[in-house]
């Protein structure tokens, strides 16, 4: 089989690629360039991210890596999707008061769909494109659909990041790491003396303030009490998230948390810490994976943020083609803009973006 394998010039992938070659199969390697060098960069810690002004690091040890399993390598010029779809969504969610998710939105829209695109206009065929994320992809005979399953390492599971794959996409797609532990595959690459076996996980989309990528003046509007008093002021409701207590730039007698950023008034709305907590809210822009759509109500398992512990859940279609969550127990910053995930056991179900607590 011809695959070409998306290289980030860290170890998961890396391993990705020489084990598929070591399997018999026509390797290739691909990374895709995104940084813009129009980036307003003010603050950029130097820290490694997925988008930096330090990419041209990660696709020169690619390169090298490439060299060593003798396998070709290309890089393909992304930075235009990547701001169109990626950069753009981000600072349109931040000034509408939400919490957006980058790294779901690159890796559905451009690592696995631009990327694969630009490869075949270029005139290179593959049979099935590679990472190396951490979950597994399987075909279930008795649904007739390719389903997303968690890694065997539960603490790199990475299939919140994955949810919104298609059919077509994970049709396509091979995990191999998805059966692997991550100190296996280090294992690996140490054995192999593979250049890249003790390059530390990128864990950030970007290391700098994000102000740097929403590049937009200051619009200063107040801080209020939940019960309407006023108790100071913000240079920009994109600098806060739900649940947020630190960096507030208040004071006050009690520990206040951010409960509600309302962009249309320009207002973030802070009480305390039991008004952080709900049991109800709506998800739409929905795809499901396991199933073609959701036709009565299920009970899951579900996460809200990529590194909590899965709660359990009730959800139910309701109109407009959104799902009503009513979850056991309360959860803490329920936020607009970030995505829910839907487990049974170890099977992806779906998922969607939070629209709004109820």
């Amino acid at each position: 089989m011809k695959i070409a394998v998306g290289l980030s010039g860290g170890v998961d992938s890396a391993v990705t690629a020489y084990m598929l070659k070591e399997q018999g199969h026509d390797v290739f390697g691909v990374t895709m360039a995104i940084w813009n060098h129009s980036t307003n960069v003010t603050s950029h810690t130097g820290k490694h991210a997925c988008f930096g002004p330090e990419e041209q690091d990660d696709i020169d040890e690619a390169r090298v890596l490439c060299n060593e399993l003798k396998i070709p390598f290309q890089v393909y010029d992304c930075s235009t999707a990547y701001k169109k779809i990626v950069l753009d969504y981000f600072k349109r969610e931040y000034l509408a008061g939400r919490t957006p998710n980058p790294c779901i939105q690159c890796n559905q829209q451009i690592k696995l769909d631009v990327l694969p695109t630009m490869i075949q206009d270029s005139g290179e065929a593959f049979d099935k494109f590679a990472t190396g994320h951490y979950a597994r992809v399987n075909y279930q005979e008795s649904s007739g659909r390719y389903v997303l399953l968690k890694a065997v390492d539960s603490s790199k599971d990475q299939t919140y990041f994955l949810y919104r794959l298609t059919q077509p996409q994970l049709q396509k797609l091979l995990l191999p790491l998805g059966e692997f532990e991550k100190t296996e595959v280090r294992k690996i690459a140490r054995q192999n003396q593979i250049s890249l076996h003790d390059k530390s996980d990128s864990q950030d989309f970007y290391s700098g303030d994000y102000n740097d990528l929403i590049d937009i003046r200051e619009r200063t509007g107040n801080i209020v009490h939940i019960d309407g008093k006023v108790l100071g002021q913000h240079k920009g409701v994109w600098n806060y998230t739900i649940g947020q207590r630190k960096g507030l730039g208040i004071s006050s007698s009690e520990p206040l948390y951010v409960i509600n950023i309302d962009a249309h008034s320009n207002q973030v709305v802070v009480g305390p810490r039991e008004y952080v907590f709900n049991d109800s809210f709506l998800v739409d822009q929905l795809n499901w994976i396991a199933v073609a759509d959701l036709k009565s109500a299920t009970r899951v398992n579900m996460k809200i943020r990529s590194s909590q512990q899965e709660f359990e859940a009730l959800i139910e279609p309701v109109e407009h083609g959104k799902v009503k969550v009513i979850c056991t127990e309360p959860q803490s910053a329920i936020t607009p803009g970030q995505s829910a995930v839907f487990y049974q056991d170890d099977l992806v179900l779906g998922g969607g973006v939070i629209d709004r607590v109820l």
